[in-house]
């Protein structure tokens, strides 16, 4: 005679897998709210209570917990059977569990008196004893799973090697709950959790990681860690990075806007009123880094577009959609990745480093941005300002983005001083810089990098401020007949 245990919260498809799992001549044991659902559509089923001969208490807070369930789970065959018999224990040989919507609940805000009573007792040492006991207790934890089970055991019945892999989802089930519950309860008096506990789920083997002799691999199921590819080859490690970093910057902008990436610094930015324009013009900022690059879009990609694109080698197209011409057109790249830009996932950044992780969080805030020369910049001026800015955020630092209205004219990344920073974005522009804006991601700790822009031609300036030579950063602005504008935030990016 076998046996299914079934006490779920999220009782989706619980009824359509209780009716076949009759149909398979299993017998069904449940309490609670899953009891009275199965009731509710006439399917016959033991109440835990009964079997176990002790009355559900405590609102519901002791009902499974009971040495015949937890020997009907973990029993094993041929070893305990005597002493199951000997204390009526009946063999339990499928747990049905999900959980108490702690995570869900706790971003809710509510109060912890009641939001403890979200906090699973039962459920989980259920799952724990029959992943444990997996070799003959198969555990179900995801509903979506509740198919393939049916179907295994229509034929063959539940596999170890399938039994197994059940188990393997239990306990990472079980730890991903412990965590939220530990990482909520840390933070109640702290910003950050003494112990902190993360999880990532739908992990994928890459085929190396920055370089050939690296291994890698991605988690994650939302966001750019779970998005792949329409067509072309399996994602890399780089190309992950680089379609990051180009999403990052894109979603600063809300005018149709183009970004290409090259090793996770843009290297090409431009806005207009149409999205072809746009790439043509960021493409243009820098034709010799946009081969082989990561291309980001914020509209949809048309064949007109497609085209253009196909004319390049280009590792990664993403972009919110693409039209069936499009499409056609980036078949006959067939290696080249074409991805559907997801949604913002915001999390807390987390980085390795020898022995630990960094952990970091960016709260709302709020630039406020000055004017702290004679001259006000012109509009022309403050919108080159406003463009070099949003790039400047999202490139490796030391960085000076030069620009105008629509687009980068040159960028300078990852320098160890910031005037090296801005010889780099001179010698690359891409078109004469007189009258352009510039963009500083960290303050001015010397007039050089000022005095240097404004020989290449620049006219306006925005930096965070805040230096002790500000005044003499200014005083050199002014003599320059420059704009300068202080935005009180600092944009390192390391």
């Amino acid at each position: 005679m076998k046996w299914a245990l079934l006490s779920v919260w999220d009782k989706t498809g619980i009824v359509e897998l209780a009716r076949e799992l009759i149909e398979q001549k299993y017998n069904i044991m449940s309490s609670g709210g899953t009891g009275k659902k199965l009731a509710e559509t006439g399917i016959k089923f033991t109440e835990v209570s009964s079997y176990t001969g002790f009355p559900e208490m405590m609102d519901g807070r002791v009902k499974t917990l009971h040495p015949k369930v937890h020997g009907g789970l973990l029993g094993r065959r041929q070893i305990d059977d005597l002493v199951m018999a000997k204390h009526g224990i009946n063999r339990i040989d499928l747990l049905v569990v999900n959980l108490y919507p702690f995570e869900k609940m706790s971003a809710k805000k509510m109060e912890l008196d009641e939001l403890i009573e979200y906090i699973d007792v039962g459920g989980p040492a259920m799952i724990r004893a029959a992943a444990k006991n997996y070799r003959d207790v198969a555990v179900v934890v995801d509903h979506e799973d509740y198919k393939s089970i049916i179907k295994s055991i229509k034929e063959n019945g539940i596999s170890p090697e399938e039994r197994l892999i059940l188990a393997k989802k239990a306990f990472a089930r079980t730890a991903a709950y412990d965590a939220a519950i530990s990482n909520y309860l840390y933070q109640l008096d702290a910003d950050f959790p003494s112990t902190f506990t993360v999880q990532y789920t739908h992990g994928r083997t890459l085929r190396y990681g920055e370089n050939p002799h690296q291994k890698a691999a991605v988690y994650g199921s939302s966001g750019i860690a779970g998005i792949e590819p329409l067509q072309g080859k399996q994602m890399s490690y780089n190309n992950y990075l680089d379609v990051n970093a180009g999403a990052q910057l894109l979603r600063e902008f809300d005018e149709p806007a183009a970004v290409i990436v090259k090793h996770n610094n843009p290297c090409g930015v431009a806005v207009d009123s149409e999205i072809f324009p746009a790439y043509i013009a960021a493409r243009d900022v820098d034709p010799v880094s946009a081969y082989g690059s990561v291309v980001s879009f914020n509209r949809e990609v048309d064949g007109k577009l497609a085209d253009e694109i196909c004319k390049t080698f280009v590792e990664v197209i993403i972009a919110p959609s693409f039209s069936k011409d499009a499409l056609a057109m980036m078949k006959k790249k067939d290696t080249m990745r074409v991805l559907i830009l997801p949604k913002k996932e915001d999390a807390d950044e987390i980085r390795t480093i020898d022995g630990g992780v960094l952990v970091q969080q960016t709260p709302k805030y709020q630039e406020h941005w000055e004017v702290i020369t004679d001259r006000d910049p012109t509009p022309a001026e403050m919108k080159g300002l406003q463009l070099a800015w949003k790039v400047c955020k999202h490139t490796k630092s030391n960085t000076i983005i030069f620009a105008d209205q629509k687009r980068t004219l040159g960028i300078g990344a990852g320098q160890m001083s910031r005037v090296d920073s801005a010889k780099i974005a001179i010698e690359k522009a891409c078109a004469p810089l007189k009258g352009s804006s510039v963009a500083s991601d960290a303050f001015l700790p010397f007039p050089d990098t000022l005095e240097v822009a404004a020989q290449a031609g620049a006219t306006a300036l925005v930096q965070p401020g805040g230096s002790i030579r500000d005044k003499e950063v200014i005083e050199a602005a002014n003599s320059l007949q420059m704009a300068m504008v202080f935005t009180g935030i600092r944009y390192f990016r390391h």
